[in-house]
């Protein structure tokens, strides 16, 4: 079972990866409707409003949640806004 570089998620079944391809290291979450890897920013909004949206917080409260996160993921450890 491969885990999402990008925001974690295990990825368990075809459906999990973009356009089913599980030669790719990331989900279907952090996929473009092309397939293509979103980037570091594209990321990071959908993780603050999903954040928002689960779990109830502000959106300060999320961004910093979601930089903190992100940043422990191979996908971005090099990111910085």
């Amino acid at each position: 079972m491969k885990t999402c570089i990008a925001c974690g998620m295990p990825m368990t079944k075809p459906s999990d990866y973009p356009m089913e391809d599980e030669s790719k290291d990331y989900c279907i979450y952090c996929a473009r409707p092309d397939g293509s890897m979103q980037s570091y920013p594209e990321k990071l909004e959908g993780t603050v409003w999903f954040l928002i949206r689960t779990q109830g917080i502000d959106e300060q409260a999320a961004r910093e949640l979601a930089v903190r996160t992100l940043a422990r993921l191979p996908a971005w450890k090099e990111q910085t806004l």
